[in-house]
């Protein structure tokens, strides 16, 4: 007679989906009151302006702007989600086996390298409007590419999502600031966009999980139609929206007088090195994690629905970004490189814990809340440094060249990965690197504070 061993199967608290909720409910809805009452009470005015406020006051148009900016930037997160969400599905669907998909994943980065590195600079050159029309047409192309050839396009299909994805990182965060300039929205505006972008790119995430689940359904063979589909109307809509959108004033800048501006604004700005060095950190932390996060969790042995941790990670992001308009303008009204370094001391500890040795699943699940609730502080808080030291004509370049080192040794990583040699060493190492990379962070923006500080004359 056989014996059954049943595999004990890990799941996160429904408490804990509830907990996040109510959390960001909080954070939200309590801000302005809090906001008001730490500023002085002498008028209404002293009170913050919110996402929902209604009416006819002087900044109606930046809030419509405003709604209309996170409305498009909401569908294109939307579309990174469902093929993010969607591809290791989809290549499992083709019986790829892991080398495979790992080898997928190096052209992608390589192509990241190659090409998004570049986009920065094309961006700034031709103007950001054009390149996040480029980011909508390359989801039209990838949509179109698998409903006509699904299986021959997956290479086509891995590097242009890689190059979406480096587009992304960048392309609308810099059209919105241009825009805001050119049309004289309120500077205390950007700050609020910045994490509101945060917070609607972690829920529109967890919301293309919800639907390229409900797409993939029980047939997956239709799935895959359905989920071109979903994709090529999605990016049908982003495109009338940008047509339809905001007109940008046109501009041509000369590559030669760039390349002026670039040398003497971002490459003789040792503030600008070190933001760039952050941004590269954070950026390889950010891959590593999403790399290994689903072989450190079942380490153990044990079956865990990762379906269901998923949301949890992107809900504790959720949480982080509500939280840092409390600390830059709320009650606390800390220095943004004040709460860089609060935040990268956590992460770097957050980080060490999971490097020294793998965890229990309930630890481990916990540790990486945190490091999202960490990022939901530090996007915003970069985004809003880059405001301040960064040129809105240089911007999308310092963005997309800062990443580029780290492209690079995310490659160097995979690449030891399909090799076959010392797998579980070169997972440890990279661990540890962001560890390290964290831990290195708070003197970064302790130099930046530094050198941004401007003594009293005598």
């Amino acid at each position: 007679m056989a014996v059954v061993i049943e595999t004990p199967v890990w799941e996160p608290s429904p408490a804990l989906y509830v907990f996040i909720f109510f959390a960001c409910l909080f954070s939200i809805l309590f801000f302005p009151n809090a906001s008001g009452t730490a500023s002085s009470s002498a008028s209404s005015a002293a009170k913050a302006p919110s996402l929902f406020d209604h009416g006819g006051s002087p900044t109606a148009s930046s809030f419509r702007f405003q709604r209309n900016f996170l409305l498009l930037y909401s569908l294109a997160s939307v579309m990174e989600g469902l093929w993010s969400v969607f591809g290791e599905f989809e290549l499992a669907y083709y019986g790829l086996s892991k080398e495979k998909m790992v080898l997928y994943l190096c052209v992608g980065f390589a192509a990241s390298i190659s090409i998004g590195s570049l986009l920065g600079v094309v961006c700034d050159l031709i103007g950001p409007k054009k390149v996040c029309f480029f980011f909508c047409l390359l989801h039209l192309l990838v949509g179109l590419l698998k409903r006509i050839i699904p299986h021959p396009s997956v290479w086509m299909a891995s590097i242009c999502l890689s190059i979406t994805s480096s587009v992304f990182s960048f392309g609308f965060e810099t059209w919105m600031v241009v825009q805001h300039d050119e049309q004289g929205h309120r500077q205390d505006m950007l700050s609020e966009t910045f994490w509101l972008m945060s917070f609607f790119e972690s829920a529109c995430l967890i919301g293309s999980q919800v639907f390229s689940n409900w797409l993939i359904g029980n047939n997956a063979e239709r799935s895959m139609a359905a989920h071109s589909t979903a994709a090529i109307f999605l990016a049908a809509i982003s495109l009338v929206c940008l047509t339809k959108g905001w007109k940008e004033i046109p501009h041509k800048v000369a590559l030669k007088e760039y390349r002026a501006s670039f040398r003497a604004y971002i490459v003789g700005d040792k503030r600008i090195w070190l933001l760039a060095w952050a941004q590269a950190c954070l950026h390889f932390s950010v891959a590593v994690f999403w790399i290994l996060w689903a072989p450190t969790i079942v380490a153990d042995g044990r079956e865990v629905h990762l379906g269901l941790i998923y949301p949890c990670f992107l809900g504790s992001r959720m949480l982080g970004s509500t939280v840092f308009p409390w600390l830059i303008s709320g009650l606390s009204s800390l220095r943004t490189e004040d709460c860089l370094v609060y935040a990268f001391i956590v992460l770097g500890l957050v980080m060490s814990i999971t490097a020294y040795d793998y965890q229990e699943v309930g630890m481990l699940v916990t540790l990486f809340c945190i490091f999202h609730a960490g990022l939901g502080v530090v996007l915003p808080s970069l985004a809003r440094l880059r405001t301040m030291y960064v040129p809105n004509a240089l911007r999308g370049g310092m963005i997309s060249l800062s990443q580029a080192p780290a492209n690079a040794a995310i490659l160097l990583f995979l690449v030891q990965e399909t090799s076959g040699h010392s797998k579980a060493a070169w997972e440890d190492l990279a661990v540890i690197v962001s560890a390290l990379n964290w831990g290195g962070e708070p003197f970064t923006m302790a130099n930046i504070k530094y050198l941004s500080w401007d003594p009293p004359s005598p």
